[in-house]
C-alpha cells in the first residue's frame, strides 16, 4: 500500500522523485524518503510524516544525482518513524531498497541473517530483504541482478521493489509479486518506475506493466531486460498510457475528494457512453458478448470486493436478481478464500476493484480460476493486475481517483453493474422490451440527475454544521438503498472519524434502536419506490425515540417533510438507479463534516487508497 518511485536518467533525480511521491501520497503517508546516488555514494534522506515533511527535512535541495529511488509509506512492520521509513540500506551500505508489500517469512530470514553476523537498524521486513540480497551477492559472487533474482526465490509474500547499487550508477533493479509496479521508458536510456502510472505520465506515455515474479534490469546503455525469478527471459510488452496529466490535478478544488464528487456527472456519462443505444433499445458490453454462452447458462453469480467495492457489489446483487433473474452471492474478498467456498465451473465471479490491484480481491480471483469459474473484472485502472488476470471485464472509465475515500468509483461501479445486468437480462430474455427501454432512458438521464443532486450542497453543508460534533450516527435504507446506507456510514467513518453504522431500516428494531436518543442523527434514504411506506414507518419509530431524522427524499415529497428534522431532495429516479443519485448527498455530508472537524479529507488517518497487502 506504499508508493514507489524511481528514476534513472540524465537529469537530477530529486525533483522527479519528490513530484512522483506527491502524486503517490494517496497510497501511504506515514513517512517518506529518498535515496540518491552521486559520485559513488548513496545520499539517504527520510523521516516520519508526509512528503512535505521530507522536503523540509532535506531543506534547500542540495542533493544531486541522476539516479534515485523514493518511497511514501503506509506502515505494516514497525511503527511510522524515521528509522522504519524507506529507503533501507544493506548492512555494508552498498545497496538501497524500497518496497511495497509484506514479506511473510521475514522473521525466519532475519534470524538466519543475524546468525551470519548481520545487524538490523529497523523493525521492517524490507531491511531484511536488503540484507538477504547483499548476503546472496557476496556468497555467490554474482551480479546484483542475479542476486535479486536468487533472493526472491527465498521470499514468501508480496513485493514490489526497486534496488539501487552505489557501485553501479547506470542500473536499477525492479521486481514484482502481488504488488503493482510500472516501468516508464523515456528517451536516451531514461527510465521511470512507479507503483502506478501517476508519477510517470508527465514524462513518457510508454510503459511496461510488470507481471508477478518478474525481475527487471534497467540499464542506461543496455536497455531493459526482464526475466522471471526462475530465470526465464521475457519480452517486455510496451503499452501506451491513456492517462492524462490534468486528471491528476485538483482543478481549482480544495480537495481531490470534492473534485471527484463533482466529476460524477461526467464519469457516469463516460461509463455508459458507447455501451447503450436509445434508438435500438440495447445494452452492449464486449466483455459479455465474447462469453455470451457463459452468461446465458450461468447458474450463479458470485461478486467479490472490499470496502466501497463490496457495497457496489451489494447493489449488483439486487440488479442481477431483479433484472436478469440469476441468483447472486456477494462476498468480502478478504474472507472468500478462507472458508473453503463451493465454486462450480458454471459460476461467474465478478471481481470489483477501483485500483485493480486489491490484494484480497486478486487472491479471490486466483482461487475462483483454479475451480474453473468464469472471472469478470470491473475496475477503473487500465492495465491493472485485475484487468490482466480476469477472463473478461469492463472498465469504469471514471478517471483517476486520488482521494482515499471512494466517491466516483462507487457510482461508476454501480453504473457498470447496471449495464451488465441489463445486457445479461436481454440475452436471457428475462426483461421486457418496455422495461429495458425505460431503464436505458433513465440511465441516459443519470448525469443530469446527479448534477441536480449536487445542487443540494448548500443544504448539506448547513446540516453538516449541526451534526459535526455527533459521536455516533445511524444510516438506514431498504432494498436498493440499503447498500447506500452502508456506503454513507463508511464515508463518515473514513474521513470524519465519527462512529457510524448502516442498517436495513427494518433491522433497526433488532438492536440499533436501543442507541437512539435525542443526540443521535439518523440518516434515512426515503425515496419513492417499492419500500417507501415501510421506510416511513421506520422513520416514525425513530421519531418516537426522539432521534434526529435527516431524510434523503424524492423531490416534491410531503409526507416525510412533516416527520423529518431535515430533508434533502433528489430527482425522481427508478428504484434500480436510486443508489447512484441518493449517495451524492451522503458523500457531500461526509466531506463537509470532516472539513468542519479539521480532518484531512483526502488522506484520512491510518488509511491508504490502494490496499495491496492482505
Amino acid at each position: 500500500m506504499c508508493g514507489i518511485v524511481a528514476y534513472l536518467g540524465r537529469e537530477d533525480a530529486y525533483p522527479v522523485l519528490i513530484k512522483g511521491l506527491k502524486r503517490l501520497e494517496y497510497r501511504g503517508y506515514d513517512s517518506a524518503g529518498v535515496a540518491l546516488l552521486n559520485d559513488g555514494e548513496i545520499s539517504l534522506h527520510k523521516c516520519k510524516g508526509k512528503v512535505s515533511d521530507l522536503e523540509s527535512h532535506v531543506g534547500v535541495p542540495n542533493v544531486a544525482g541522476s539516479v534515485g529511488i523514493g518511497h511514501t509509506r503506509w506502515a505494516t512492520h514497525g511503527p511510522p518513524n524515521d528509522v522504519n521509513a524507506h529507503p533501507h540500506l544493506s548492512g555494508k551500505g552498498d545497496l538501497a531498497i524500497i518496497h511495497n508489500g509484506i514479506i511473510e517469512n521475514y522473521n525466519t530470514l532475519k534470524e538466519e541473517l543475524i546468525n551470519r553476523g548481520h545487524h538490523f537498524e529497523s523493525e521492517t521486513d524490507t531491511e531484511v530483504l536488503a540484507h538477504l540480497i547483499e548476503e546472496v551477492r557476496s556468497n555467490t559472487d554474482t551480479s546484483l541482478f542475479e542476486a535479486v533474482r536468487i533472493s526472491l526465490n527465498e521470499v514468501v509474500g508480496a513485493y514490489a521493489i526497486v534496488v539501487m547499487d552505489k557501485n553501479n550508477p547506470d542500473q536499477l533493479i525492479a521486481a514484482k509479486k502481488s504488488s503493482p509496479l510500472v516501468i516508464g521508458i523515456g528517451e536516451d536510456g531514461t527510465y521511470y518506475v512507479g507503483s502506478d502510472a501517476t508519477p510517470i505520465v508527465e514524462y513518457t506515455k510508454n510503459v511496461v506493466y510488470m507481471e508477478d515474479e518478474e525481475v527487471a534490469l534497467l540499464d542506461r546503455t543496455k536497455g531493459l531486460k526482464i526475466v522471471t525469478i526462475q530465470n526465464r527471459e521475457k519480452t517486455p510488452y510496451i503499452q501506451e498510457l491513456e492517462l492524462h496529466l490534468e486528471a491528476l490535478e485538483k482543478g481549482g478544488y480544495d480537495y481531490f475528494m470534492l473534485k471527484e464528487i463533482y466529476e460524477q456527472p461526467r464519469s457516469i456519462r463516460d461509463c455508459f457512453r458507447g455501451r447503450i443505444s436509445l434508438q435500438k433499445g440495447m445494452v452492449r458490453l464486449s466483455g459479455i458478448e465474447v462469453h455470451e454462452e457463459k452468461w446465458i447458462n450461468a447458474k450463479r453469480i458470485i461478486i467479490v470486493g472490499c470496502g466501497t467495492s463490496w457495497h457496489a457489489g451489494l447493489v449488483g446483487e439486487y440488479l442481477f436478481e431483479d433484472l436478469a433473474r440469476i441468483p447472486v452471492e456477494v462476498e468480502y474478498a478478504s474472507e472468500f478464500r478462507y472458508r473453503n467456498p463451493v465454486i462450480n465451473s458454471d459460476d461467474i465471479v465478478i471481481a470489483i476493484s477501483q485500483s485493480g490491484e486489491t490484494a484480497d480481491t486478486l487472491a479471490a480471483i486466483q482461487l475462483a480460476k483454479s475451480k474453473g469459474a468464469h472471472i469478470f473484472g470491473v475496475c477503473n485502472v487500465v492495465g491493472s493486475t485485475i484487468s490482466r488476470e480476469t477472463d473478461s471485464g469492463c472498465y469504469t472509465h471514471a478517471g483517476p481517483e486520488i482521494g482515499v475515500a471512494s466517491t466516483k468509483a462507487f457510482t461508476a461501479q454501480v453504473t457498470v453493474l447496471t449495464l451488465m445486468a441489463l445486457a445479461v437480462a436481454q440475452k436471457r430474455n428475462a426483461i421486457s422490451a418496455e422495461r429495458l427501454h425505460r431503464l436505458i432512458v433513465e440511465i441516459s438521464s443519470l448525469p443530469d440527475k446527479v448534477q441536480t443532486a449536487l445542487e443540494s450542497n448548500k443544504m448539506v453543508e448547513h446540516i453538516s454544521g449541526i451534526y459535526k460534533d455527533a459521536r455516533n450516527a445511524l444510516y438506514l435504507g431498504r432494498g436498493y438503498t440499503f447498500p447506500v446506507a452502508l456506503e454513507g456510514a463508511l464515508k463518515l467513518k473514513e474521513i470524519s472519524y465519527i462512529h457510524a453504522e448502516g442498517y436495513p431500516a427494518a433491522e433497526m428494531k433488532h438492536g440499533p434502536i436501543a442507541l437512539i436518543d435525542e443526540e443521535m442523527p439518523v440518516f434515512v434514504i426515503a425515496t419513492h419506490g417499492q419500500s417507501y411506506e415501510k421506510v416511513v414507518s421506520n422513520i416514525q419509530e425513530v421519531k418516537a425515540r426522539k432521534g434526529k431524522i435527516i431524510a434523503i427524499v424524492t423531490a416534491g415529497e410531503q409526507h416525510v417533510l412533516t416527520l423529518a428534522d431535515h430533508i434533502i431532495e433528489i430527482p425522481k429516479t427508478d428504484d434500480a438507479l436510486v443508489p447512484i443519485v441518493s449517495v451524492i448527498p451522503l458523500q457531500l455530508l461526509s466531506y463537509h463534516i470532516a472539513l468542519m472537524r479539521g480532518c484531512n479529507v483526502d488522506q484520512p488517518r491510518n488509511l491508504a487508497k490502494s490496499v495491496t497487502v492482505e
